[in-house]
């Protein structure tokens, strides 16, 4: 169903791709838009260790939102910050994860909340900002939950 790695030397382990959902903050969600049309768009998210499944916050409609009750199947890629090798200051060496799946909107809120504050603390450790932006923002947000099928991570080289 899902094809191998061309480049297989470049493949990452299951756990580095892990590591790497687990610690980058954001990435790019990519759904079937509009008439056909590719739609990718920049998420935070969380990483859920326990049931392997990654965590989106959205408003309550929406492109995204439409095209997913449209379309279940997703991806979402996440690309490292990189690093400059071998004294070569012009290209970057990274990782990057792609994760296809299915994703579903969360029908329990109080789940919900929850996920968004963990999705917060990625960001700060200010537990009253949080507090505030759950109390005003809460009523107004979904969450999005993506069950991975297929993980797939690569290193790359721009040299």
């Amino acid at each position: 169903m899902f094809r191998k790695m061309r480049r297989f030397k470049q493949q990452l382990t299951d756990e580095a791709c892990i590591q790497i959902l687990k610690h980058e903050k954001r990435g790019v969600l990519s759904v079937l838009g509009d008439d056909g049309y590719p739609y990718g768009v920049p998420l935070d998210h969380y990483y859920n260790e326990e049931n392997g499944r990654l965590y989106f916050h959205c408003a309550m409609a929406g492109h995204k939102l439409d095209a997913i009750r449209a379309c279940d199947k997703v991806s979402y890629c996440v690309t490292g910050e990189g690093h400059h090798e071998d004294g070569v200051s012009w290209s970057l060496t990274f990782r990057s994860v792609i994760v296809f799946g299915r994703m579903k909107v969360l029908d329990d809120h109080a789940a919900a909340l929850h996920l968004a504050r963990l999705l917060g603390e990625k960001f700060t450790q200010d537990q009253a900002y949080l507090d505030n932006e759950i109390k005003h923002a809460g009523p107004r947000m979904l969450m999005l939950e993506l069950t991975p099928e297929h993980i797939t991570g690569k290193r790359i080289n721009e040299s």
